[in-house]
């Protein structure tokens, strides 16, 4: 099988999951016997370029024609299977689409963010969920607020190249949805059920995991869309000691919220950024991850990182975070009183379920409040010690790299087998 693996990767100066998604996708599937064939284009291209080159990026979201020229030429040459788009912006274009399907090439497009609809592809501005631009011909709201990289000018680019591709969009034969939220957000957009398919990230397997550490580790970018503000207003409300040590690891605007936490307390520690090592560190010195975004965070890959080291997730019931700690259907709604006690077995570790959190298979979800997530952390942290063998069997089950890669060349199957018999 001949893959076109397309994609547009952001600045190197930007850490994007993006690209190591795609790097990994591309390793993992060349490991399995699949001839890939990479179309890639980098942000960091941009600077180098000629005026000529220069002068057309303006339009290039909407119509890129070097992209189009040496796909063109690619497929011709090759003759692939599939073509499967990541990012396409802003060198490729999602002309990329149109250009494969003039070959006769079945495109797959993986869906990262939400920017068939928003132009900063986040659903999130000025510190609050943002949905203004949907069921909207034109995303005016987008230019008004200046949404993509606060820029009216290019913010109209933006929204313009969103209205002009809708039916590309929709014309792509498969979606891979990263979670169940990302699927919803597709049928909203109108794509119909049977192109979409729910097909989430891997991490690499790290291996037997570490047995079960002290207190909770929050790690990721420190922004204000992941929640570092909304944790720590939470634990605030709990004596110093009483829930063990929070770990606060990363970089970004907010790292002096963290450092000032820290000197207030001696049971909260800011770890800066780690390497590999000082993740997985982390990772086994706690026993709880949290994943407070106030945002529908599509796929926030310390999740899956978590449940690989066999650690429960406590995260916000926003985006994705409930499919990947397996509590985006129904399992033990909280009830209508101060607490519900949760039917179990004897022994299992469960304890009285606080309104307003949810358990799932590998954690528990609350709404993004300072009193919900503050009557769950007691909760995570009773309960943790039972709850990470199934953090590790979910991650065996539905995040491992084997069964992601075999989704995968399934998915590529179905859509080169249907183009064969066409």
């Amino acid at each position: 099988m001949r893959i076109v693996v397309a994609h547009n990767r952001y600045r190197e100066a930007q850490p994007s999951g993006e690209n190591t998604i795609v790097d990994a996708e591309i390793a993992e599937l060349t490991a399995a016997g699949v001839e890939v064939l990479p179309f890639l284009r980098s942000s960091d291209e941009i600077p180098s370029m000629s005026r000529a080159a220069k002068a057309l990026l303006p339009i290039s979201p909407i119509w890129a024609p070097k992209a189009q020229h040496d796909l063109d030429r690619l497929l011709t040459e090759h003759r692939p299977d599939v073509l499967h788009l990541h990012n396409p912006y802003p060198l490729l274009s999602p002309w990329v689409v149109r250009t494969a399907h003039r070959h006769d090439v079945p495109v797959v497009q993986t869906v990262h963010n939400y920017r068939q609809v928003c132009s900063s592809g986040l659903y999130f501005r000025d510190g609050v969920i943002c949905q203004d631009c949907r069921g909207r011909a034109l995303g005016v709201p987008a230019v008004v607020h200046r949404c993509y990289r606060n820029s009216r000018a290019q913010s109209a680019l933006m929204a313009t190249t969103l209205a002009v591709h809708r039916p590309t969009w929709k014309s792509v034969d498969r979606f891979i949805a990263l979670t169940t939220a990302v699927a919803d957000h597709l049928r909203d957009y109108g794509i119909p059920d049977e192109r979409i398919v729910v097909k989430p990230n891997a991490v690499p397997d790290p291996g037997t995991p570490a047995p079960v550490g002290n207190g909770f580790l929050f790690m990721g970018r420190l922004s204000p869309e992941k929640g570092l503000d909304l944790l720590l207003a939470a634990w605030r409300r709990h004596p110093v000691g009483t829930l063990g040590p929070l770990r606060i690891a990363g970089d970004g605007e907010l790292r002096p919220l963290a450092e000032e936490a820290a000197a207030e307390r001696p049971d909260i520690h800011y770890l800066g950024q780690l390497d590999r090592a000082g993740v997985r560190a982390a990772l086994a010195d706690s026993s709880v991850v949290l994943a407070t975004s106030t945002w529908h965070d599509v796929l926030p890959t310390v999740i899956i990182e978590a449940l690989a080291a066999g650690r429960p997730v406590l995260g916000t019931a926003l985006g994705g975070i409930p499919y990947l700690v397996g509590a985006d259907t129904p399992r033990e709604p909280a009830g209508t009183g101060p607490a519900e006690v949760a039917t179990a077995a004897p022994g299992d570790g469960r304890v009285a379920l606080p309104s307003g959190v949810q358990r799932g298979e590998a954690g528990w979800v609350v709404a993004p409040e300072v009193e919900a997530l503050a009557a769950a952390l007691p909760l995570a942290t009773a309960e943790a010690p039972v709850r990470a063998g199934a953090a590790r069997s979910r991650y065996e089950r539905t995040f491992h790299p084997d069964v992601i890669t075999k989704r995968l060349i399934d998915i590529y199957a179905g859509l080169a087998g249907r183009r064969l018999s066409s």
